[in-house]
């Protein structure tokens, strides 16, 4: 078991181009850390400079006590699952499996108890004298996965391993990629895992802590429930959550009480909201509301966003309202157990922001200002 520390890490190509922008990042032993971000965000290349499958430009990569920065893949005690298996296409599932036992020379009935072992975790003993052309994308990822915790390594390294699955499949692996994490810990086995993905959905239900990557740099590192409950950026604010949270341009202003001026239309908030602010009166913010966090306001209720339903998508336990305000356009989620349509009125609706679950951005960096000290509204926000 080890923990992972990453100090300021740089990776630059030949052409100049700068991939990592100086990242730092601790992962806990015995941690499931999650990096995610979109396509090109340098998620990949930093699990590959863990794995030392690329070089290191700058910074300083630890496993353990030991400085992995100029050790070779296979003395830095990680293994790796890949998006497509890497699976030896002439070789058996079992010896797919024992192959790296094989290499290091261990007897023979080490070798065979350790892939019953595997095999028998993993469910796939039926699977042994099977080659990967006989496989199913399922099975051809759970014999990948047995590969790599035969090793036994420190730090477990997955690069997009579901990506290549149907939706139900890679919600199957799911539960079992972190079943299986959460057997090894309780075990006292190896469990350290470091895991990529560009998919949100992954990261919010596997990660016990996730780290959103833009552009080779680092947004935030947080608990599922932090990155949602309170995002320290637009970027994380847009990226974390589904449907993504609405963002629009507003302005602030403190005639005796806080009001925010949204898409031409006035609000006016409590103490909550003011509290948190460090805005000035008048700046020119981005507002943030989630989906979720609206209600349907009834026609004699006051401080309400007036618009126009556009689209409506019916999602079974969720129905899915798309609401012109002015010049921008939000996406209201309203429980179907909740939904009235007689609330629409000529395609006219009313909606009222959750205070508590209101964050202002500044419009220029794009920083959450509307984060109090202490993490107390995270606890009573939610879907």
């Amino acid at each position: 078991m080890a923990r992972l520390q990453i100090r300021n890490l740089e990776k630059v190509y030949g052409n100049a181009f700068k991939a990592v922008h100086g990242i730092s990042l601790d992962v806990n032993d015995g941690e499931f850390m999650v990096l995610v971000g979109p396509s090109g965000c340098a998620k990949s290349t930093t699990l590959r400079m863990i794995a030392g499958l690329e070089t290191i430009t700058g910074g300083e990569i630890r496993i353990g006590e030991r400085v992995v920065n100029n050790l070779a893949p296979g003395q830095r005690g990680v293994s790796m699952v890949f998006q497509n298996y890497a699976l030896y296409p002439h070789m058996k599932v079992r010896n797919n499996l024992a192959f790296s036992l094989k290499l290091k020379r261990r007897p023979k009935p080490e070798i065979e108890d350790a892939t019953r072992a595997v095999a028998g975790i993993l469910e796939i003993g039926e699977l042994l004298e099977r080659l990967p052309k006989q496989l199913s994308g399922g099975q051809a990822q759970r014999v990948a996965v047995g590969r790599a915790l035969i090793k036994k390594p420190d730090i477990f390294l997955f690069d997009e391993p579901l990506s290549n699955l149907d939706a139900k499949l890679r919600a199957s692996m799911r539960v079992r990629i972190t079943d299986l994490h959460k057997r090894l810990k309780q075990d006292g086995l190896s469990s350290t895992v470091v895991y990529v993905t560009h998919d949100q959905t992954e990261a919010m239900t596997m990660g016990d802590r996730i780290c959103v990557m833009k552009d080779g740099r680092i947004m935030q590192v947080a608990d599922p429930v932090t990155l949602y409950n309170r995002p320290e950026n637009t970027f994380v604010a847009g990226f974390i959550g589904s449907p993504e949270m609405n963002l629009v341009d507003g302005s602030l202003a403190r005639n005796g009480s806080l009001r925010i001026n949204i898409a031409g239309q006035t609000l006016a908030f409590g103490e909550d909201l003011a509290s948190r602010l460090t805005a000035r009166d008048g700046e020119a913010v981005t507002v943030g509301i989630r989906p979720q966090h609206f209600s349907i306001a009834g026609r004699g209720e006051d401080n309400a966003l007036e618009g126009r339903v556009s689209h409506l998508e019916f999602m079974g336990h969720e129905v899915y309202l798309h609401v012109e305000v002015g010049g921008a356009r939000l996406v209201v989620v309203v429980p179907s157990d909740r939904y009235d349509p007689a609330d629409i009125a000529d395609e006219r609706i009313r909606l009222k922001p959750r205070e508590e679950a209101v964050h202002v951005f500044d419009r220029e960096t794009g920083t959450n200002v509307s984060l109090s000290a202490t993490t107390g509204n995270a606890s009573k926000l939610g879907g």
